[in-house]
């Protein structure tokens, strides 16, 4: 027959899960705004294309500014990866599929796995992404590739797997929508959460993945460093208002062993003042 002790611990499991499915919203719920967010996302970046003059002069600023402030050259760091065909076709595959897909299977992770903070999550992610639609309707935005094309090139079209075609104002594919970058802000985010989420030192290897976004954005021409600095500049003024949910975790029962007349006799045999020294006690009772 199972102890209280087991039995206790079995059903605080239980209770833990019944409130992980409390605290879930309804999914069907989640799915129809999720798709009302996208689909909102999508057109209002179509609203914002089409600016192709007031594009190339704010490409132009963008470029001057991170000069005078000695942001290094976007070019330089193109230049570098550039002396490896298979990097930079690693890159490409990365800035081309990695994006949408990463966030779509980390907000199923968040709602099957962390409830408690889904809500938080979301909100965030909506705040995020709302500011950087904002961004793209007021500051459209020409990214490197199609800006400097004595500097740099376009990446995907010359190595491959090809992203965007030509400019076309009525694409729903806004190439000029480079600031800010939601890749980098997304990116962020999500090392940010599992971070908050999740426990142990390791935890902190999740940045790599934004870490390797920044170069993927610059590398590739499709974004200054700008529209990740004001990417994240977004996400921490969101953060500072929504700050993550307090959860409360169990107190952690640690049962000891069960106490034999063997163990008694030794626990008194250490702690009695007319035993000899300790060496001679761990001696005897090895």
């Amino acid at each position: 027959m199972p102890s209280p002790e087991v039995l206790k611990r079995a059903f605080a499991m239980r209770r833990r899960k019944r409130s992980a499915r409390s605290s879930r919203p309804p999914l069907i719920r989640e799915l129809l705004l999720i798709i009302v967010l996208y689909t909102g996302y999508k057109f209002g970046r179509k609203l914002a294309n089409g600016q192709f003059t007031e594009a190339y002069e704010n490409a132009d600023r963008i470029w001057d500014l991170e000069r005078a402030v000695r942001l290094p050259s976007e070019a330089w760091v193109q230049e570098l990866v550039l002396h490896s065909e298979s990097l930079i076709r690693s890159i490409n595959v990365y800035y081309a599929t990695v994006h949408f897909p990463a966030m779509a299977l980390f907000v199923v992770y968040m709602y099957w796995r962390r409830p408690d903070h889904y809500l938080w999550f979301r909100r965030v992610l909506t705040w995020l992404t709302a500011g950087g639609l904002a961004l793209h309707l007021l500051v459209p935005l020409a990214p490197p590739r199609l800006f400097r094309t004595e500097d740099m090139i376009d990446t995907s079209a010359v190595y491959g797997p090809g992203v965007y075609e030509e400019p076309d104002p009525d694409s729903m594919s806004n190439q000029f929508a480079a600031m800010p970058s939601l890749h980098v802000g997304w990116a962020v985010l999500i090392a940010l959460v599992l971070i908050v989420v999740t426990r142990g030192r390791w935890r902190w290897l999740w940045l790599i993945h934004p870490a390797i976004t920044v170069l993927a954005v610059v590398s590739t021409g499709h974004h200054y460093w700008m529209d990740g600095i004001v990417a994240c500049a977004i996400l921490a003024i969101v953060l500072a208002v929504l700050r993550p949910p307090a959860v409360s975790r169990p107190p952690v029962t640690i049962l000891e062993p069960p106490r034999t007349p063997t163990a008694v006799a030794s626990t008194t045999l250490l702690r009695s003042p007319a035993t000899g020294s300790n060496l001679v006690c761990r001696f005897l009772l090895r």
